[in-house]
């Protein structure tokens, strides 16, 4: 080959592995949008009739924040055996439609009941796509690069949840009355035709369709994605553990009666939930309510709520260029321990008087919370799931850990307003002693991934687990 045509081949390689991501974590975008955008509309939700709320009570306000993360347990799951089924580009687009229709009907919801409904269902979607998405990134992506092309869909998720405030904010300010709430929920519209169009465009995962013995269809994707000398050494590997695993299981949930498939989940499942337990969530839906007690204002909180979304992109921009060169588990640690010390701070901060500065002051602690957790663990446990489980069970095992995952963010969602109601600050006293023994638990179980084929972490795990 000569260097005129390797030179060639890699921008062909490298514009169709962008395009692919560039359109696949549109869906990122919509989860970390629709998660994002309910923490502004909230204080506009409480607001009665003749304001154009729907007088939402404190307890219909954590039904209507937790019944997007409840449907996206169950989108999760269903998503996940779904995409192993008929195919993880089929099933993205199934999404972007429920996308598209749960937030049109989120945003015209004539009163309460209506909307739980409709947020239900973007749960759906919501957990549908961040149990596909990493997926097909993981199988898509090069060895070498598949640490960062799995975790730009992280810093999509956060791109969204920035817009979400920053639209929020735009929206408060600018139209005070009238509904405002709708115009903040129906945005997300827009950018679930685009995936919709978009995913029309991209091939299908080259492993799920190895596993569906379309073997001429995996080896022309792979000859999009790349490189001519890649291709052939990559191609055996996949179609040769496909033929090991077909021997082994069936690629159902018989399956987890394998032992070292059984305790990889486990792990997995471990890890997808107590991510969650950080508090994170807590965090972004609820913020503006934190921080209005302290004392700011209405409109004052949403502006500064604007600083969690910038500080989320920024941090997870810089944890992706960690991921290149270092290990998984040394990530999360690192994370972990600066969640640990954050909600300490929190804590402490609402023992103060009440002031100004102690406001600001929470804020900071805040964002050197989310700074640690979008820099080093989020990009890192939705990697890690997706390069976990062994191929024939790899939509339906990352389903049940990503259903954990969002159950641990119903309990969250639904219980942080109310302890923060209940005992102040010393919620986030709570939440660093469950965060301790979260560290305790990456540092004795969670096994190393960096550098790996999807391949040969099966072999490996199959052999350290059995």
């Amino acid at each position: 080959m000569s260097a005129v045509t390797a030179v060639s081949d890699r921008r062909r390689v490298d514009k169709r592995l962008f395009t692919i991501r560039t359109i696949a974590t549109l869906g990122g975008l919509l989860l970390g949008y629709d998660t994002g955008v309910i923490s502004g509309a909230l204080p506009f939700l409480a607001k009665g009739a003749s304001e154009g709320g729907l007088g939402l009570s404190a307890f219909q306000q954590s039904i209507v924040t937790s019944s997007l993360t409840l449907g996206a347990a169950f989108g999760a799951v269903i998503g996940g055996r779904l995409s192993d089924r008929y195919g993880r580009r089929k099933n993205i687009m199934t999404v972007a439609v429920i996308f598209l229709l749960a937030a049109l009907g989120c945003a015209l919801s004539p009163n309460y009941a209506v909307l739980v409904c409709f947020r239900f269902l973007l749960g759906l979607a919501v957990g549908g796509a961040s149990a596909t998405v990493p997926v097909y990134l993981s199988e898509m992506a090069p060895v070498a690069i598949r640490g960062t092309m799995v975790a730009r869909n992280e810093l999509m998720i956060v791109t969204g949840q920035l817009l979400a405030y920053s639209f929020n904010a735009f929206i408060a300010i600018m139209w005070p009355h009238a509904h405002v709430w709708r115009w903040m929920l129906v945005i997300c519209s827009v950018p679930a035709i685009a995936l919709w169009i978009g995913i029309h465009l991209l091939p299908e995962s080259p492993r799920w369709l190895a596993n569906k013995r379309r073997t001429q269809e995996m080896w022309a994707v792979l000859n999009e994605v790349r490189m001519p000398d890649e291709v052939e050494a990559e191609g055996e590997d996949i179609a040769r553990r496909v033929e090991e695993e077909a021997r082994i299981g069936s690629g159902a949930w018989s399956d987890f009666r394998v032992p070292w498939i059984r305790r990889i989940t486990l792990i997995g499942i471990g890890l997808a939930a107590l991510s969650q337990l950080t508090g994170v969530n807590g965090i972004m839906y609820y913020a503006p309510t934190i921080l209005e007690t302290t004392g700011l204002g209405t409109q004052a909180a949403l502006v500064a709520t604007i600083a969690n979304g910038v500080v989320s992109v920024v941090a997870v921009a810089i944890g992706i260029g960690f991921l290149k060169r270092l290990p998984r588990k040394r990530m999360m640690i690192i994370g972990q321990t600066g969640v640990v010390v954050s909600l300490v701070m929190l804590g402490f901060m609402f023992l103060l008087p009440a002031s100004v500065t102690r406001s600001y002051l929470v804020l900071l602690f805040m964002l050197t919370f989310l700074f640690s957790m979008q820099c080093f663990i989020g990009p890192t446990f939705w990697l890690m799931l997706a390069e976990m489980f062994p191929m024939r069970v790899r939509g339906l095992a990352n389903g049940v850990a990503v259903f954990c995952n969002w159950m641990g963010n119903v309990i969250v969602a639904f219980a942080f307003p109310n302890l923060i109601a209940a005992v102040q600050g010393n919620t986030f006293f709570v939440f660093a002693v469950i965060n301790a023994l979260t560290l305790a638990f990456y540092a004795r179980f969670l096994p190393e991934t960096f550098g790996h084929t999807l391949e040969s972490l099966e072999r490996h795990f199959e052999e350290r687990y059995s």
